[in-house]
C-alpha cells in the first residue's frame, strides 16, 4: 500500500504542556486509521496540524508526496484534506442542499452543475436526500451529523478527518451513523477517525493509533491494540490482569 498521509518527527506544545513530540504517523490509501487517547492527550492538535489550523513547531507533514507543513487550512481543503468536526457547525439558514453546495462550489468554483450533480450523490450516500430542502437549523443531531459528514465529502476530499463524530448519539443512532461512514470508505477515501465510542471505531477501522501525552502509546491491529497493558491502564483507566 502507498501513503498518501504522513508525518514526520512532528512536535508541538504550548508552553510547558506537550501535544506533539517528535511524532510519526502514516496513512495508507484506502485506509481506515483509528485514533485513541484519554482527554489532553494531543488527538485534536494532531487534527489541527493536519488541516493546517496549528503549525508544528518541527518536523514535517506530507501528503500525496507533497510537503504540507506550511499550507494554509484552505489550501489543504482544497488539495483533498477534508474535516467533520465534533460539533457540527452548518449554516443555519440554508437548506441542507444549500450547505453541501456551499463546500463544493469553494472546492470547484468553475463547474456548478458538476458540483450540484456531486452534492445530490452525497446526500443520497449519506441518507439526507429527503432532507434536501430542510433547513439546518432544524435538523435532530443525527441529521446534523449526517449533515456535517456531507460537507466534508462534498469539498470532494481524498483524506477524511472525523473528530468524536459519534459522540452525543444514540446506540441506535450510531449504527447508521456507522453504516453511513462504511459507505464513504466504500469510496475509496481515506480515513481517520478520532473516537471515544470504542465499538463505533472498531466496527470501522483497520488499524489503531494510541496517543499519550503527544507521543504513540500503541498501534496496529485493533483488537490486539485494545488487549494491550498500557491501553488498559493509560486510557481505559483500569490495571491489567497478570
Amino acid at each position: 500500500m502507498t501513503s498518501i498521509l504522513s508525518l514526520h518527527s512532528v512536535s508541538k506544545r504550548f508552553g510547558a504542556v506537550v501535544v506533539a513530540e517528535t511524532l510519526d504517523l502514516s496513512l495508507e490509501q484506502g485506509e481506515a486509521l483509528g485514533i485513541l487517547g484519554p482527554n489532553g492527550a494531543g488527538k485534536t492538535s494532531l487534527f489541527n496540524m493536519i488541516a493546517g489550523v496549528i503549525q508544528p513547531d518541527g518536523g514535517r507533514i506530507v501528503f500525496q508526496g507533497a510537503d504540507v507543513t506550511r499550507l494554509a487550512p484552505s489550501q489543504r481543503c482544497r488539495a483533498g484534506i477534508g474535516r467533520c468536526f465534533q460539533i457540527p457547525q452548518p449554516f443555519l439558514g440554508l437548506s441542507v442542499f444549500e450547505n453541501l453546495c456551499v463546500t463544493g462550489f469553494f472546492g470547484n468554483p468553475e463547474s456548478s452543475s458538476q458540483t450540484e450533480k456531486r452534492c445530490v450523490e452525497i446526500l443520497e450516500l449519506t441518507g439526507l436526500l429527503p432532507k434536501a430542502n430542510t433547513l439546518a437549523s432544524s435538523l435532530t443531531l443525527l441529521e446534523r451529523k449526517r449533515l456535517e459528514l456531507a460537507r466534508a465529502l462534498a469539498g470532494e476530499p481524498k483524506v477524511l478527518l472525523l473528530d468524536e463524530i459519534a459522540g452525543g448519539l444514540t446506540p441506535h443512532e450510531c449504527e447508521d451513523l456507522i453504516t453511513a461512514i462504511k459507505s464513504v470508505r466504500a469510496t475509496g477515501i481515506s480515513i481517520i477517525w478520532i473516537e471515544h465510542v470504542v465499538h463505533a471505531l472498531l466496527a470501522v477501522v483497520d488499524r489503531l493509533f494510541v496517543l499519550h501525552q503527544g507521543r504513540a502509546l500503541a498501534q496496529g491491529d485493533p483488537r490486539t491494540v485494545m488487549a494491550s497493558r498500557e491501553v488498559h491502564e493509560i486510557y481505559l483507566g483500569v490495571e491489567a490482569d497478570g
